[in-house]
């Protein structure tokens, strides 16, 4: 939604708490869901959190909370209502029915946040399948919800086009959809072959904590940045060397809780960047006040994906912003393993680059090999791929020893077998 040129739309929020999410916690995820709202381009004029066990099967917050609810609704002159949950399809009739109003929960919002963001061929389609998937069990009160909108937030993507179609008709969609991600995860893995002798390093970390910003600082480049949920949908890819090694840094979509499963499987193949990386930097706000719960947050998505066994380097961004010394000094306590850095000045950036190295030592190993001095393409690519530790020429041959990372040995060896030259590898 253009906020530039339409008056945001007020809307309300909605939250539970209870046994198994306490008070503090519930205005914590409120309040996220706040800055979801504005990046949907909605502005929050009220928040609601109600003390129950469980959510009210019919109405989320039971008949006489929901009557308080229409009356606010009416007064506030609200054009959405956003439930911090997910809601069922009678949840959400019952709700609708009773406000007279737009409803969405929160898998709805982050998706409509995603259908705005998405830029290129993959990410749209991506977000699409991730809406009619989500739509499909919810169709029958969907195409009441619609018949009375006017456009705004939960109404980008395919819901606007697709009104009249029918549940067959969405489901064909779907799996057209489906094809089309598969020729595109056949484009990308032949990309994906095409760099396989670099080192691979993945950007993860929640929305918002700096992962493009610290591509940026790393590569010297200028990929979009913005202080905003979700500024990153496309996984970007650039190139930097740390001692001599070609390192690809994959900038990927950011986490939150309750990412709705749906697009974590549309995004299959943007998360593959993940999976097939040889090192994880997870980025994470050291100036939030809920550091923790963000950082345990990527654990469980890096769980759900398959990813939790991958090397990570965790980094604590944002540090300029932190003015309290002692609270620096317990993270470093707390996270002794932690790198400190503030991508937007700078700071700690060549820690980063050591700490990786450290991972990738496991990866390298000696060698050495003796060739004629007149095939200078082997001892080229060894200067630029390996770090020298003795070379000896002799009238004929030059002998080489070095460390190298294992996954050069291939094109060594071809290049190597091509010039059909006497070599030596010692063990």
């Amino acid at each position: 939604m253009n906020t530039n040129h339409k008056a945001k739309e007020r809307v309300l929020l909605i939250g539970l708490f209870g046994p198994h999410t306490d008070r503090p916690q519930a205005e914590e995820h409120i309040d996220e869901l706040e800055l979801l709202a504005d990046t949907a381009g909605g502005i929050a004029v009220g928040k609601l959190l109600q003390n129950r066990t469980h959510p009210d099967p019919g109405t989320y917050l039971g008949k006489g909370k929901l009557e308080e609810l229409a009356a606010m609704v009416q007064s506030e002159n609200i054009d959405a209502v956003i439930f911090d949950d997910d809601l069922t399809a009678t949840q959400a009739r019952n709700i609708e029915k009773s406000l007279d109003t737009k409803v969405l929960d929160r898998s709805g919002l982050i998706l409509d946040i995603f259908a705005s963001r998405a830029n290129t061929a993959a990410s749209k389609t991506q977000v699409e399948l991730a809406q009619l998937q989500y739509l499909l069990p919810r169709l029958t009160r969907f195409w009441t919800h619609l018949s009375r909108q006017k456009g705004g937030i939960g109404t980008k993507g395919p819901g606007e086009t697709q009104i009249e179609t029918d549940r067959r008709l969405i489901s064909q969609r779907i799996a057209t959809l489906k094809d089309k991600l598969d020729k595109l995860e056949s484009q990308r893995n032949v990309q994906r072959k095409s760099r396989s002798q670099a080192v691979r390093v993945a950007l993860v970390g929640y929305t918002n904590a700096g992962k493009s910003s610290l591509m940026n600082a790393l590569t010297d480049t200028r990929v979009f940045a913005e202080n905003r949920l979700f500024a990153t949908l496309d996984s970007t890819v650039r190139r930097f060397t740390v001692n001599k090694e070609d390192v690809l840094l994959s900038d990927t979509v950011g986490f939150i809780r309750k990412l709705p499963h749906n697009l974590i499987e549309s995004f299959k193949s943007t998360l593959d960047e993940i999976r097939e990386a040889d090192v994880l930097f997870h980025v994470a706000d050291a100036s939030s006040p809920v550091l923790r719960d963000y950082i345990d947050t990527v654990h469980k998505t890096l769980l759900e994906i398959n990813a939790e066994a991958k090397p990570v380097v965790l980094i604590l961004n944002k540090v300029d912003k932190v003015n309290d010394s002692s609270y620096l000094a317990g993270l470093k306590t707390e996270y002794p393993d932690a790198v400190l850095v503030s991508a937007t000045r700078g700071i700690g950036l060549e820690k980063v680059s050591e700490r990786l190295m450290h991972l990738l030592e496991k990866n390298y190993i000696y060698q050495e090999i003796r060739v004629p001095v007149s095939n200078s393409r082997v001892v080229s690519f060894l200067h630029d791929v390996a770090e020298i530790h003795h070379k000896e020429y002799t009238e004929h041959d030059v002998s080489l020893a070095f460390k190298i990372n294992k996954k050069h040995l291939g094109k060594l060896k071809k290049l190597l077998k091509r010039s059909e030259m006497r070599q030596s590898f010692v063990e």
